[in-house]
């Protein structure tokens, strides 16, 4: 039997194939935008990590006539009041690198000291029905933030988020290690739940 199709709501070839690694247990097919066809963009202009992944899952679920499974991750860090936040992706501005946000996140931390550069990333994994019914997961894991880049794994602010109880920062991981521990780890772990529970009333497409 086919098992329910999901659309797994990303453009980010990084961020695919960590959620399918992730979400690889759970009892459906995770289907990509370009194979539904869907070439609409959602703007993530949500205020908060919740509200973005619920449009992106809303707005393709609806697209494409699937269940629709969105992530927003964000970096908090306690000295800058909680930013970048929800606006992590777009910190450095419209456009910019992994590297160019990496150099303005440091930027705005020079002269704080390393006991003051505590810090956590977020990850909410939402999942939308096409008449917008939504479930969520979440996940969270603590660390600080680096002087300098470490380690060349990973995406995003990786390299500069540093892991106590590793004695390393998440871009010095193996993608095995960062899946175990990760906030896009634990939140995929609670997502695989809600799939689980959801298999029966999603019919194979």
């Amino acid at each position: 039997m086919s098992q329910p199709r999901v659309l797994l709501a990303t453009r980010n070839p990084a961020k695919d194939r960590e959620l399918r690694g992730l979400l690889g247990e759970a009892p459906v097919e995770l289907v990509t935008l370009d194979q539904v066809g869907v070439r609409e963009e959602v703007e993530e202009k949500g205020a908060t990590l919740e509200e973005n992944a619920a449009l992106k899952a809303q707005t393709y679920a609806r697209l494409s006539g699937l269940w629709a499974l969105a992530d927003d991750s964000g970096l908090e860090v306690d000295a800058l009041g909680g930013e970048p936040g929800a606006h992590s992706k777009r910190y450095a501005g419209d456009g910019a690198s992994d590297a160019d946000r990496i150099r303005y996140l440091l930027k705005r931390l020079e002269g704080v000291l390393p006991a003051q550069r505590t810090a956590r990333f977020r990850s909410i994994i939402a999942i939308a029905s096409p008449d917008g019914h939504t479930l969520f997961a979440k996940g969270e894991v603590s660390g600080t933030i680096t002087e300098g880049p470490r380690g060349n794994g990973g995406f995003g602010y990786d390299p500069v988020f540093y892991l106590p109880q590793q004695g390393r920062t998440m871009a010095e991981l193996s993608l095995a290690e960062k899946n175990a521990i990760s906030h896009r780890g634990r939140a995929a772990a609670a997502a695989s739940k809600l799939l689980l529970g959801l298999a029966a009333e999603l019919d194979p497409q």
